[in-house]
């Protein structure tokens, strides 16, 4: 058995308007490359949401996204991230991010 793919998620605890609130951060999510279009990143990702609603109570999930990664925005708005905005100059090349959030009702 081999790994092929990962997915590397953080919880955070603040206050709101509405008080104390807890939320993910998917820091880092890969697939090898030959592995990549078979539904592992999908898989991955679906598990470390659930983790995180059902297990740890979050109320939204966000993630940094480079602006040129087409696929991985695609996956993340299908899953249903929504773009909240751009990061510029966020990775140490240059390229900007989207911060992408999706929120649990």
């Amino acid at each position: 058995s081999k790994i092929v793919g990962y997915v590397m998620c953080r919880i955070e605890t603040g206050f709101s308007g509405l008080g104390l609130m807890k939320r993910g951060h998917v820091v880092s999510i890969a697939v090898l490359p030959e592995y990549r279009g078979r539904g592992i990143g999908e898989a991955l990702l679906k598990e470390a949401l659930q983790a995180m609603l059902n297990h740890y109570g979050v109320k939204e999930c966000y993630l940094e996204v480079r602006v040129s990664n087409m696929p991985a925005i695609n996956l993340y708005k299908k899953m249903g991230f929504k773009i909240d905005r751009v990061i510029r100059r966020y990775y140490a090349d240059g390229e900007n991010a989207y911060l992408m959030r999706i929120r649990f009702s």
